[in-house]
């Protein structure tokens, strides 16, 4: 089994926010986003942790006119770059950017219908902190919709995924989403750590090839 490398905790710099923004995630954003929509009543109260630019809770306001949602994230060139998406997209009303650390949360117990995440655990040296604050801060059996790469068994495996990208990407982008897959997790672990955490009824999965995800229904 391939051992994981840590990748840096927070993305801060304004040359690799930008680089970050700059990669065409619209795909598998709205995929994201489509099956997270669905997991969550009409009229909800949605967090989105480690937000980055914004993109998610951006296409999420355009889907539930009556969904207030708050986007967190630990850098504050993301968060700044996410300003500027969801006033262009004129969604300041429904909306909210935070600078906080997803494993220290300022909300109250129980406090969101839906909590979704996308590509933050495989930054974190140690996600069970912040599966536990997702257990506090969501309501009892609120919806969850997580997903991130996931590490592959071996370095040929990485090699191939990596080699799949083609030239979309530039060097550094390539470099990006390799390293990030050496830092994931597996299936098995996400689901012991989600387990330890106390969030139960939680389906985790195998969603594509170098994807996990975690989701249960509100």
């Amino acid at each position: 089994m391939l051992q994981r490398v840590l990748e840096p905790e927070v993305m801060d710099t304004w040359e690799e926010s930008v680089a970050y923004d700059a990669m065409d995630f619209l795909e598998v954003n709205t995929a994201f986003v489509e099956e997270a929509v669905a997991l969550g009543s009409p009229e909800a109260r949605v967090l989105d942790a480690g937000t980055g630019p914004a993109r998610i809770p951006v296409l999420m306001g355009e889907r539930r006119p009556q969904w207030q949602i708050v986007g967190i994230d630990l850098s504050a060139n993301m968060l700044k770059l996410g300003t500027h998406h969801i006033r262009e997209a004129g969604l300041e009303d429904r909306i909210q950017l935070q600078l906080v650390d997803a494993k220290q949360m300022p909300f109250e117990d129980n406090f969101f219908d839906l909590v979704v995440s996308n590509s933050i655990v495989h930054h974190l040296p140690n996600p069970l902190p912040f599966f536990q604050e997702i257990q506090r801060v969501l309501k009892p059996n609120g919806g969850l919709f997580l997903r991130d790469l996931q590490r592959p068994p071996d370095l040929e495996t990485v090699d191939r995924l990596v080699a799949s990208i083609g030239t979309d990407y530039d060097a550094h982008q390539t470099q990006l989403f390799r390293d990030s897959l050496i830092a994931a997790f597996t299936v098995e672990e996400v689901r012991e750590m989600l387990d330890a955490a106390g969030l139960d009824g939680v389906e985790v999965y195998s969603s594509s090839d170098r994807h996990w995800t975690a989701k249960r229904s509100s």
